[in-house]
C-alpha cells in the first residue's frame, strides 16, 4: 500500500510504502470497540462515594423504647430508612479498569490505524518541524484543511513544533507510544510523520 508524503507546507515529499498488516486489514467495528471501552473504563477516576450505615455520624442510644409506642421496632437513628441514615450498599472509591490482553490491544491500534487509511482520513507528511511559531502553524494546518488532527511523530515530539501546537484549537501531538485507539479514532484526520511510521511498524510487528 503507496501514500504519497507531503511538507506541512502543502508540497510534495515523494511517497512511503505503508505495511499491509497495519494499514491493509479490514476494520472491526467489534475490536474497535472492545479497546475503546477498556480505554475508558481505565480513566475513570471511580472517586463516587456515599457514607454507610457505619459511617453516619449519630448517636448509637436506641431512639425509643422496644415496645409500647405503637410505632415499628427501631434501634437506630444510622438506619437506611430514616432521612439523614446511612445509603445501603452505595458505591464507594474503586478501580473500574478490567483486563485486556497485550495483543488484543496491539490488534486494536492495527484495525483503528486500517480504519483511518481505508476511509481516506490518514495524511503522511515528512516531518513534525516548525520554527515555534503558532501563526504560521496555524495558517499552514489551515491550508491543509485539518481541522479536528492528530499527529503521531516518532520516539519523541520536536520541542518547538510542540510548543507551536499546543494552543492551536483541534490540533494534538503524540509520541509513537502514546498512539492509542480512542485517541486515532475520535479525531476527523489522523497524520503520522515518517519517523512515525517506522516507529509504528517496530511496535507493533
Amino acid at each position: 500500500m503507496k501514500l504519497d508524503v507531503i511538507k506541512l507546507d502543502g508540497g510534495k515529499a515523494g511517497s512511503v510504502e505503508l505495511d499491509e498488516t497495519l494499514f491493509g486489514l479490514e476494520p472491526r467495528a467489534d475490536i474497535l470497540h472492545r479497546v475503546v471501552r477498556w480505554q475508558r473504563a481505565k480513566s475513570q477516576a471511580g472517586t463516587h462515594s456515599t457514607l454507610g450505615r457505619a459511617d453516619v455520624s449519630y448517636s448509637t442510644k436506641k431512639i425509643y423504647r422496644q415496645k409500647g409506642t405503637g410505632g415499628a421496632r427501631h434501634g437506630s437513628k444510622k438506619a437506611p430508612i430514616f432521612r439523614h441514615g446511612g445509603v445501603y450498599k452505595g458505591p464507594v472509591p474503586r478501580s473500574h479498569a478490567h483486563d485486556l490482553t497485550k495483543k488484543f490491544r496491539a490488534l486494536g491500534l492495527k484495525h483503528a490505524l486500517s480504519a483511518k487509511a481505508q476511509a481516506g482520513e490518514l495524511v503522511i507528511i515528512d516531518a513534525a518541524l516548525s520554527e515555534g511559531k503558532t501563526s504560521a502553524l496555524a495558517k499552514m494546518v489551515k491550508n491543509l484543511g485539518w481541522k479536528r488532527a492528530l499527529i503521531i511523530d516518532g520516539a519523541s515530539v520536536n520541542e518547538s513544533f510542540a510548543q507551536a501546537a499546543r494552543n492551536i484549537e483541534g490540533l494534538d501531538i503524540l509520541p509513537t507510544m502514546g498512539a492509542n485507539v480512542y485517541d486515532i479514532l475520535k479525531r476527523d484526520t489522523l497524520v503520522i510523520t515518517k519517523a512515525g511510521i517506522e516507529a509504528l511498524e517496530a511496535r507493533l510487528k
